[in-house]
């Protein structure tokens, strides 16, 4: 023992002392009270066998309720969460997917795991330590293995808590039928069956590996070869650049969420990478499911990032949160599975089927429906007179119709001056503004008059925008913002579109005309904020021009097989007038 660990053991037994505890007499630990097995191999229907580490409570007399996670992160990965679960009572397994860890066949990302989750959920059924009733526990991969599993309605499956699921097309692999470069990242991640997190997990790595490939203007569809991992995966989804059948095959049909009737608790995040994936698949079975499955589903929407779903942070992003944004999720989750598979009481979090946390109040607040959080959308109207491509001689958001003549930007794909902005800055900072003033000229800013008073802001933006352009195809991103009387600015939401999909997702369209167009932008995050008394919105509209996206060379062409020669400048025209009124509509929260 080294003079470190000596001096700890020391003050630990001092605090014993003197809180007149002997040292012998200590609560026994979360270890002391589980049972470990590792390497428990479960049999799916095709002889394929899955790996599994199994969590036992030391004590447990009778079959209980079992909860597991199936993950391609190596079932190691979740250690902690095993022995939590299993000290509070309840058996846990830790399950590699096919192909991962030491589950044994070939890994498919995402299609496989619907067949081999109901498979582990029936085998799980049969086992001593369990009394056939079945849950799951995960995020992001692992709360999708949730909605998939379910689909398959394994009768011993009790109840699901999916959190920062995606729904397959909609946030990941692509965004508006946008893709990322993070594809590679996360397929290296899961590539092979040792884990990868080491090489995930460093961003200068990966901040490399994407500035060289947007510098170099190779195509998209060539960065797994030039990564130095060619994938067969990534080329499947890169080859499927718009929603329809194939993405449709991923995810729950309409008849399969109507036929779910177990109970269900969504978590996602403001700033959750997945949150757009976890709210459709909440939306999907509140238009489909009938009433009392309906009444059965809750959703929890905290002030937090992807991994904040699992293990809550008070501070992430640049931005700092109080004590009501730590709640005890795993608390949550076992409130959760005494309530729906032991007879318990319902959660106290729980006061409704909708929670969400309102930023800069520290405070939760409930509705009966995701749409009763907002009681209005106000309206908007951008307006310039023509300068708006200067962020400090902006436009303005106003409460009439614009008059002003159409403000324009030219995005030139071959500028590839923004790598060299990106290569300094946190990709996942919420406060930084360095980026849109690097932008200045190439982008277009609105902002509003300042607040009259504090504003409860909750629900989703929407951006119905008149856009002219003079090429076949190009891609916007659009953002709000809050800006504080400081001058510090908060990233409330952002949207982003391609314009060949400005009708539909599941059809390209390319554009033929230099007239204006209406463009809708309605695939805003959801957020909750008090905008307080003095602060303004600024809405930014722009190219998708950044190391960390997919890049369109507007041409009109394969947006995955277009190179730097491709390019062509583009100059988008944003019109505000009486017949055009482009109109920003802002989601007041409840009084």
């Amino acid at each position: 023992m080294n003079f470190k660990s000596t001096l700890v053991f020391t003050v630990m037994l001092g605090a014993f002392a003197s809180a007149g505890v002997r040292a012998d007499q200590q609560p026994p630990t979360d270890a002391e009270k589980i049972k470990f097995q590792w390497g428990v191999k479960i049999p799916l229907r095709d002889g394929v066998k899955l790996n599994a580490t199994v969590y036992t409570p030391r004590d447990q007399k009778e079959p209980a309720p079992c909860v597991f996670t199936l993950t391609p992160y190596i079932a190691q990965s979740y250690h902690d969460r095993g022995v939590y679960f299993a000290a509070h009572g309840y058996p846990f397994l830790t399950v590699d997917v096919r192909g991962r860890g030491n589950s044994e066949g070939e890994f498919r990302p995402l299609i496989q795991e619907a067949h081999d989750g109901h498979d582990v959920v029936e085998w799980l059924a049969q086992q001593p330590y369990c009394n056939g009733k079945v849950t799951m526990w995960g995020g992001s991969y692992a709360g999708y293995d949730q909605w998939v599993t379910a689909k398959e309605f394994p009768p011993h499956l009790a109840t699901i808590v999916p959190v920062a699921s995606p729904h397959a097309g909609t946030d990941f692999p692509m965004r508006g039928n946008i893709a990322a470069p993070y594809l590679m990242q996360w397929l290296t991640f899961t590539s092979g069956n040792a884990s990868q997190a080491n090489i995930f997990a460093d961003a200068a790595f990966w901040g490399t590996v994407n500035r060289q490939w947007y510098e170099s203007g190779t195509p998209f569809k060539n960065l797994d070869t030039m990564l130095g991992n060619p994938n067969k995966t990534f080329q499947e989804w890169v080859a499927h650049p718009q929603l329809g059948e194939y993405w449709d095959s991923y995810n729950p049909t309409s008849e399969q969420y109507a036929k779910l009737s177990l109970p269900i608790l969504t978590i996602t995040g403001s700033y959750d990478g997945d949150q757009l994936g976890a709210i459709e698949h909440y939306r999907q079975h509140m238009k489909h499911g009938n009433a009392e499955a309906k009444a059965r589903h809750y959703l929890v929407i905290g002030p937090w990032d992807h991994a904040g779903t699992r293990t809550p942070q008070a501070e992430f992003g640049g931005m700092k949160f109080g004590p009501a944004s730590l709640v005890d999720l795993p608390k949550l989750h076992l409130d959760w599975f005494s309530w729906t598979m032991q007879g318990g009481k319902k959660p106290e979090f729980l006061q409704k089927r909708v929670a969400y946390y309102v930023m800069d109040t520290d405070k939760w607040r409930y509705a009966d429906t995701l749409e009763a959080v907002t009681s209005e959308s106000r309206s908007y109207f951008l307006d310039s007179n023509g300068s708006a491509a200067d962020v400090l001689a902006s436009g303005s958001l106003g409460t009439s119709p614009g008059k002003g003549k159409p403000d324009q930007y030219v995005y030139d794909p071959r500028d590839l001056s923004i790598a060299e902005v990106e290569r300094g800055l946190d990709p996942s900072s919420l406060t930084d503004q360095r980026p849109i003033y690097a932008q200045q000229g190439k982008v277009l800013v609105y902002h509003t008059a300042p607040f009259e008073r504090d504003t409860e802001l909750s629900g989703f933006f929407k951006l119905s925008a008149w856009l002219a352009i003079d090429q076949p195809d190009t891609d916007f991103a659009v953002s709000v913002y809050e800006i504080r009387p400081d001058a510090s600015s908060i990233l409330l939401s952002n949207d982003q579109q391609r314009a060949r999909y400005r009708e539909s997702g599941h059809q390209a369209k390319l554009v033929t005309t230099r007239e204006a167009q209406k463009y809708e932008f309605d695939g805003f995050t959801f957020t909750s904020r008090m905008v307080r008394k003095g602060s303004r919105l600024r809405l930014v509209v722009g190219p998708v021009n950044s190391t960390y996206s997919q890049k369109n060379y507007n041409s009109g062409g394969d947006v995955s097989s277009e190179t730097l020669a491709d390019a062509r400048p583009v100059t988008v025209k944003l019109y505000h007038d009486k017949s055009r009124p482009s109109t920003l509509f802002v989601p007041i929260g409840r009084p």
